[in-house]
C-alpha cells in the first residue's frame, strides 16, 4: 500500500514519518508488524507528535469540522494539545460543547429506536416498509 494509506492507518502524519517509510511501499505484513511491534520513532510520533487532524480532533474532543471553525490548519504536537486542554480558547469550549450535544442526541435516538423496535416486536409487526398504500 502506499505511505500515506499505511500513515492514516497507523494514525501518524505522513511528513512526519522518517524518509524511507514515505518513499516506500508498505505490505500489510510490514504494517501489522509495525502495529505489533512499533519501532522508536513511531512509538515517539504517536507519543508527541505532530498528530494528523482525526487524532488531534480525538484528543480535543472535537469533530474536523470544529478544528477547521476554530481556525485549527496546521498538525497540532502533544505539547500544544496539552496546552489547548488547559487553557482553552472560547471556540474550543464551544466546539467541545457542541460535541456533547451531539453525542448525546445519538443517544437518545438510538434509545428512541430501541424502544420502536420492542414495542413493534411486542406487537408482532415489522421495521420493514409497508404501510398503507397506495395500489391501483
Amino acid at each position: 500500500m502506499k505511505p500515506e494509506t499505511a500513515a492514516k492507518k497507523l494514525g501518524i502524519l505522513l511528513d512526519a514519518t522518517p524518509e524511507e517509510f514515505r518513499e516506500g511501499v508498505v505490505t500489510r505484513d510490514e504494517l501489522a508488524k509495525l502495529q505489533a511491534d512499533p519501532p522508536e520513532w513511531l512509538e515517539t510520533l504517536r507519543r508527541e507528535g505532530p498528530h494528523p487532524r482525526t487524532v488531534v480532533a480525538a484528543k480535543l474532543g472535537i469533530s474536523n469540522s470544529g478544528l477547521a471553525r476554530g481556525g485549527v490548519t496546521e498538525p497540532l504536537t502533544s505539547a500544544e494539545i496539552k496546552s489547548l486542554l488547559e487553557a482553552p480558547p472560547q471556540w474550543l469550549v464551544q466546539e467541545r460543547a457542541t460535541q456533547a450535544a451531539v453525542r448525546q442526541e445519538k443517544i437518545r435516538v438510538a434509545d428512541r429506536d430501541k424502544e420502536r423496535a420492542a414495542r413493534w416486536a411486542a406487537e408482532g409487526r415489522t421495521s420493514g416498509g409497508g404501510g398503507g398504500g397506495a395500489g391501483v
